[in-house]
Formats: structure tokens, C-alpha cells, sequence
């Protein structure tokens, strides 16, 4: 009877996370490298999951390998810090709404058996034991040999977009933006309603 509760379980789990995994793995690795989305997992503890379930994935360690191999990817990364969206992905952490999710989350333990069941799912191991013959595998042992990938890291800082890139500093409207994003009560999440309100509060009584 426990043995059929325990493997009635884990099925539960397992199909809840197939649910709650949305991102495919390639996905999954544009978001974790792009400065201004790579904080959404830990903003909510149902995505967490589904995060923490793409990462079971070998799938998704081999997409960060494939696109760490493409210079774009580190020009992208390096528009995105320049980006005011960054500024909004990491300052809704001081949102006491995301607080609150985390704190109910400690509190259910359908969330502890949630990334319990994704460690004792036997399919994430055999997945891993069978990544290395993957076909994915295998192109990236390919890409690696290929001189073409060397020559595009060589040309890449004379790429117009890298170019584009390393020019924005010298626009004026970057700071602008810097400075408009700073000031927008979105950037700071639901605590950011009450900032409109600021400039007009009554001073206090002496």
C-alpha cells in the first residue's frame, strides 16, 4: 500500500512538473542569458519549479553550451546590462509581494514535494547518462571543430552589432532611459504605487 501511495505520488509530481515546465530548453537558456529576464525564476516559486525542472534537463545545460559558443550571445548579454529593463528585473526583489510568495511557499508542502519528486524522477538520470551520444552532443563536438566558429569570434568585434553595441554609451537617450526607468513605479513593482503619492504628501506637523 505504501509502495502504490509512494509510485502514485511521484506520477503526480512528475505530471505536474511536465504542466509547470512551459519554457523548452532552448528557452530556458535565452532567458537565464538575458540580463533582463534571468531573474524571473526566483520571483515566483511556481516558476522556480518549472525552472528547477528545465535545469533536471540536460537539454538545457547543452543550449547555454551551444549559444556560449555564439559571440551574439555575448553581444546580446551586453546590450541587455545596458538595458533600463535590467534595472526593473532586479529591483521587483524588493517587492514585498514576492516576498510573500516565497514565505507561503515555505509554508505548502506541495512545494518541497514538488522539487522532491523532480530529484527521485529516475528519468532526469537515464536523460543525463544518455546525453553524451545525443545528437545535440554530437553537433556541438562538430561546431567545436569547425574553423568557422573561430572566425566568427575573430570578426565578431567588427560586427555592426557589436559595433551598435559598444556605441550606445556615447547616446544620450541611454541615460535618459536610465533615469526615466528609475523613476517609473513599475520598476519597483506593487510597493512602487504608493511613489506618485510621495511628491504630493502634506509635510509634517512642527
Amino acid at each position: 500500500m505504501k509502495t502504490l501511495f509512494t509510485a502514485t505520488a511521484l506520477m503526480t509530481l512528475t505530471l505536474g512538473q511536465s504542466a509547470l515546465a512551459a519554457d523548452t530548453p532552448v528557452a530556458t537558456a535565452e532567458k537565464m542569458l538575458d540580463p533582463t529576464q534571468n531573474a524571473s525564476a526566483f520571483k515566483d516559486p511556481k516558476a522556480f519549479v518549472a525552472w528547477t525542472g528545465n535545469m533536471m534537463n540536460p537539454a538545457t545545460s547543452m543550449a547555454l553550451m551551444q549559444k556560449g559558443m555564439d559571440p551574439n550571445t555575448a553581444t546580446k548579454m551586453m546590450a541587455g546590462m545596458m538595458n533600463p529593463a535590467m534595472l526593473q528585473n532586479y529591483m521587483q526583489f524588493t517587492d514585498p509581494a514576492v516576498a510573500m510568495k516565497w514565505m507561503q511557499a515555505g509554508l505548502d508542502p506541495n512545494f518541497y514535494t514538488a522539487l522532491l519528486g523532480q530529484g527521485l524522477n529516475p528519468a532526469n538520470y537515464l536523460a543525463w547518462m544518455a546525453a553524451p551520444m545525443s545528437p545535440q552532443a554530437m553537433n556541438m563536438g562538430v561546431q567545436m571543430l569547425n574553423p568557422a566558429m573561430y572566425g566568427s569570434w575573430m570578426a565578431a568585434p567588427a560586427s555592426p552589432q557589436a559595433v551598435n553595441t559598444l556605441m550606445a554609451p556615447l547616446n544620450p537617450n541611454l541615460y535618459m532611459n536610465w533615469m526615466g526607468a528609475g523613476m517609473n513605479p513599475a520598476t519597483y513593482g506593487s510597493w512602487g504605487q504608493m511613489l506618485p503619492a510621495l511628491p504630493n504628501a502634506q509635510p509634517a506637523a512642527k
